[in-house]
């Protein structure tokens, strides 16, 4: 038995052409915030604590569809979601439809430990946040160029895009260097497990490119998105309407659980039962095992264990 730790950018259909300029920085990303994790585990901080800050660093980075990077609604909005959760109590904590909570994460967890509910949405939570003094902003903060051009070119298709989608048919070169097509952003999460077997997961998204104003995905869904209990801790990614009907993170444990299967057989019937293209997901069970299978093209994903095992990668 041993800590480990893995976190996702995002699963779709990454284009093995993904240019260096797009695919660099992500990868950048990535290894930095597995480092910090890294280092958290090492000195011993709690699983819950580690998977929230490693959540928080990736919502602040402009790669990914979490916090800074979140993805327009139809009505070129931002409306986010996290969700946090204990693996040895079981507590959680979930937020939606936040427009200016710098991390969304910190919310959830807030909400796991200073409310006597697990689940609050848009303008409830937007209250409960300033309540708390949390970090908030201007929603402009939120409005990226290039997010508003991702939202034109998925109205033009007349789509509501996964996080990863491969360009638009018809696009123009010019289109297609700066649009949703290879624009390469997605829902983030991080698991950790330490070495006495504490569990803990955390997930947060912008959701999907034109999503309708309301809409909520699997990430702040306990069971679809997030899940933790004694037995492991796991966060999807993908196409959510699909992962709240497979359940996908529930699914891992009970069969765990119930079957005996071993994390990554697991995870990988989990994921197998999932339409293709749709799914992908990171986990860590009780005694440090590490997996992170997709049914996507790519996945941003990377993991480390206390046996010194370490990866970074986008494709199988």
């Amino acid at each position: 038995m041993g800590w480990s730790i893995a976190l996702h950018g995002g699963a779709g259909d990454i284009p093995l052409t993904l240019p260096p300029e797009r695919r660099l920085p992500r990868e950048a990303a990535l290894r930095h915030c597995l480092e910090l994790g890294v280092a958290a585990l090492k000195a011993h901080r709690p699983p819950l604590d580690v998977v929230e800050l490693v959540v928080r660093e990736l919502e602040n980075s402009p790669y990914f569809n979490a916090g800074r990077g979140s993805v327009l609604t139809t009505n070129g909005t931002v409306e986010m979601e996290a969700c946090i959760m204990d693996g040895n109590t079981q507590k959680c904590g979930a937020v939606s439809g936040l427009s200016t909570v710098v991390n969304a994460i910190s919310l959830a967890r807030l909400v796991m430990e200073k409310t006597p509910h697990i689940y609050l949405g848009f303008d409830g939570a937007e209250a409960f946040a300033r309540e708390q003094g949390v970090e908030t902003v201007d929603a402009r903060h939120f409005i990226t160029p290039e997010n508003i051009e991702r939202l034109k070119q998925a109205k033009k298709a007349n789509r509501v895009q996964i996080d990863y989608t491969q360009p638009i048919k018809g696009q123009t070169p010019q289109e297609t260097s700066s649009t949703t097509g290879d624009s390469q952003i997605g829902t983030v999460g991080c698991v950790a497990v330490d070495g006495n077997g504490n569990l803990a997961a955390a997930t947060s998204t912008g959701g999907l490119v034109n999503k309708m104003v309301g809409r909520i995905g699997d990430t702040p869904i306990i069971g679809a998105g997030t899940y933790a209990n004694p037995f492991c801790a796991v966060s999807a990614t993908g196409k959510g309407e699909s992962i709240i009907r497979a359940t996908i993170a529930r699914d891992v444990a009970a069969l765990m659980e119930y079957k005996g299967l071993s994390l990554k057989e697991a995870a990988a019937y989990v994921i197998e039962s999932v339409p293709k293209g749709n799914a992908g997901l990171i986990a860590v069970s009780a005694t440090g095992e590490v997996t992170m299978p997709f049914n996507t093209t790519g996945m941003f994903r990377a993991c480390a264990t206390e046996d010194g095992y370490s990866e970074i990668g986008i494709w199988n």
